[in-house]
C-alpha cells in the first residue's frame, strides 16, 4: 500500500464527499437524511473554502481527509474500508506536524471516532449538547 499524505484539490471533492459520507454513515446513525445531506452542501460551499484540508491517497485514490481549522480538527474521515490500517493516524500525523496542541469535537454515541482519539492519546475536556443533532458531544484535547 502506497500512501501519500498531501493538501486538497478541487479536483478531490468527489473523493472526498464519498469518504465523508460513507464514514458518516456508519459511525452517525442517529444523524437524520436532512441532516447529512445539509452537511453535504456546508462541506462544498463552507468547510472546504475555509479549512486547511489534506487527503489520504492510497495508491492513486484519495479514500480520506482531515480538515483543519487552526488547531481545531473539523473532520476527519475515511472510506470505511480503509480503517485500521494506520492511515487515520498518518492524517493525524500530519495535523500534529501542522500544530502542536489539537483539539478536536466528537459525538458521544461515535464509538468509532471516540476509539481512534482515545488511541491517539486524545484526553477530555467537556461535554455539551449540540443541538442541531440533540447529541451529546465531547471536546476532546492532545496535550
Amino acid at each position: 500500500m502506497k500512501l501519500i499524505i498531501r493538501q486538497y484539490r478541487t479536483s478531490d471533492l468527489e473523493a472526498v464527499l464519498d469518504s465523508w459520507e460513507l464514514a458518516t454513515r456508519l459511525a452517525h446513525d442517529f444523524m437524520s437524511d436532512e441532516f447529512i445531506a445539509q452537511e453535504r452542501k456546508n462541506i462544498i460551499n463552507l468547510y472546504l473554502p475555509n479549512t486547511d484540508t489534506w487527503v489520504a491517497e492510497v495508491d492513486g485514490e484519495v479514500q480520506g481527509f482531515i480538515a483543519l481549522m487552526g488547531n481545531e480538527v473539523g473532520a476527519i474521515f475515511l472510506q470505511p474500508a480503509f480503517h485500521d490500517r494506520g492511515i487515520g493516524k498518518a492524517l493525524m500525523d500530519k495535523a500534529q506536524e501542522l500544530h502542536d496542541n489539537l483539539e478536536v469535537e466528537v459525538f458521544k454515541e461515535n464509538t468509532i471516532g471516540r476509539q481512534f482519539y482515545t488511541r491517539y492519546g486524545f484526553e477530555f475536556l467537556e461535554e455539551k449538547h449540540h443541538e442541531p443533532t440533540g447529541q451529546q458531544v465531547l471536546r476532546l484535547t492532545f496535550p
